[in-house]
Order: C-alpha cells, then structure tokens, then sequence
C-alpha cells in the first residue's frame, strides 16, 4: 500500500498521467499503471473527462462528500 499512498499524496496538487506520476515517484510505468487502476476500481482516483493533447489520460483524486 506503500506506492497507493505515495500517488495519493501526490495528486493532491492535481491530476496527473500515469507517465507523469511514474517520473514523479521514480517508478517503472507498468507498475504505476497497475496501483493507479487499482486505486481507480476501489473508488480513490477517477479520471478526467477528456484525454490530453498527447491522447493520455489524467487521475485525479475522487472529491468525498
């Protein structure tokens, strides 16, 4: 749970790509996309509506009510 809660952390400042949570924790991609996909099922992250300009999606953190 070590690597959820380090991208938890991190997109508190905002929605980020999986490439960029990867460079930004210093972890392979394949494993950030695994914890981000994880974290997405178990309702902690949704994504943006719309891919970026390079086709990639963002994660955000999902607002609590």
């Amino acid at each position: 749970m070590v690597v959820r809660d380090r991208i938890l952390t991190l997109l508190q400042d905002g929605p980020m790509t999986v490439l960029q949570i990867a460079e930004a924790l210093g972890e392979p991609s394949h494993e950030v996309m695994y914890w981000v996909m994880a974290a997405r099922k178990y309702g902690h992250l949704e994504e943006s509506e719309e891919a970026d300009e390079d086709d990639y999606y963002q994660y955000k953190l999902v607002e609590k009510e």
